[in-house]
C-alpha cells in the first residue's frame, strides 16, 4: 500500500478520517494525499452583484488552501510522508478522478461533515464513491472513536469468488497486526445459491484460514445480525465486498446490503469491489 487519499471538509469528521489513515499509515508507511474539492464561484450575469464582493470568493478559497496546507504541514510533522490536492469538479468525479490519477490504494473519508461538501456524500452519493472507486473505500462515521485496528470482521454471505478479496484483506489485517474473523449471517430474506460448506471447505483449504476463524450466525436480518456480532466482539473495523450483479443475482440476493451499511453503520466500513472481467 503506497498513498492514501483523504477527501476533506475541514469538519471534525474530517479529522476522524485522517485520524484512521494515519493508523493505517503508520504500519504500512503510506503516502497520504489529503485532498480538497472546492465549488468555485459562478456569476450568475442576471443578478447585478458589486464589484466589491468578489474578492471575498477569493478570500474563502485562500482559507480552504491554507487548511488543507496546515492538515499536510501537521502530518508532515508528526512522520508521515504527506501531500495535497485540489480539485475544482462535482464531488463524486473529483474524488473518483484523483484517485485513479494518484492510483490510490485506499480512500478514506468522513461519512458525513458539518455543513461541508460530505454533506452531500449522504445516500446515493457516498454509496457511489464507495462502490465506484478504482479501489478500497474506508467510510469512517461520526460516532466512531478509532484508536485501532485489531479486531476486523469480514462479512461475507460465502456465495462468489471472493478469494483474492479474502487475499487482500488478510494481507490488509497482517500488516495492521489485526485478526480477522469471517462471519456469515443467514436469513430467510436472502437465500443461499450454494452451500456454506462447500465454500467453506475451499477457502480453508485454498487460503489456510482456521474454521476457528469462520462465524455463522442466524438472525432476522442479514444487516442487524452483521451489526449484533460486530457490537459483541466489540470490532474495530468491519469489511465488506461489492460487485455488480447480474438480473439473476438481483432477483434472489438483496443488492442494497453495502449501500445501507454505508450510511447507517456506527463502525469504520471498509469498501472492497469484486471486479468482473
Amino acid at each position: 500500500m503506497k498513498t492514501i487519499l483523504i477527501p476533506v471538509d475541514f469538519s471534525e469528521n474530517a479529522e476522524k478520517a485522517i485520524a484512521a489513515a494515519k493508523i493505517i499509515a503508520a504500519e504500512t508507511g503510506s503516502k497520504l494525499l489529503l485532498m480538497y474539492v472546492y465549488q468555485p464561484y459562478v456569476t450568475d450575469i442576471a443578478i447585478t452583484e458589486p464589484i466589491s464582493s468578489l474578492p471575498i470568493y477569493q478570500q474563502l478559497e485562500d482559507s480552504y488552501r491554507k487548511q488543507l496546507d496546515k492538515y499536510v504541514a501537521d502530518a508532515i510533522a508528526e512522520g508521515f510522508n504527506a501531500d495535497s490536492a485540489w480539485k475544482s469538479d462535482g464531488i463524486h468525479a473529483a474524488i473518483i478522478s484523483q484517485a485513479k490519477e494518484s492510483k490510490a490504494d485506499l480512500i478514506v473519508m468522513g461519512r458525513t461533515g458539518k455543513g461541508g461538501f460530505l454533506d452531500k456524500l449522504i445516500g446515493s452519493s457516498a454509496t457511489g464513491v464507495a462502490l465506484d472507486a478504482p479501489c478500497p473505500v474506508l467510510i469512517v462515521p461520526p460516532q466512531s472513536s478509532i484508536q485501532k485496528f485489531k479486531k476486523i470482521i469480514y462479512a461475507t454471505q460465502l456465495e462468489y469468488e471472493e478469494n483474492d478479496l479474502i487475499l487482500q484483506a488478510i494481507g490488509f489485517g497482517k500488516r495492521l497486526g489485526a485478526r480477522i474473523t469471517f462471519l456469515k449471517v443467514n436469513s430467510r430474506t436472502q437465500p443461499d445459491i450454494q452451500s456454506d460448506e462447500q465454500y467453506i471447505s475451499e477457502i480453508t483449504a485454498e487460503l489456510d484460514i482456521p474454521t476457528s476463524d469462520i462465524v455463522i450466525r442466524n438472525s432476522n436480518g442479514i444487516l442487524s445480525g452483521i451489526e449484533d456480532y460486530c457490537d459483541e466482539v466489540q470490532a474495530d473495523l468491519l469489511i465488506v465486498s461489492s460487485r455488480h450483479r447480474s438480473f439473476l443475482e438481483e432477483y434472489l440476493i438483496n443488492p442494497s446490503l453495502t449501500k445501507k451499511l454505508v450510511v447507517r453503520t456506527h463502525l469504520p466500513l471498509l469498501v472492497y469491489h469484486l471486479r468482473e472481467d
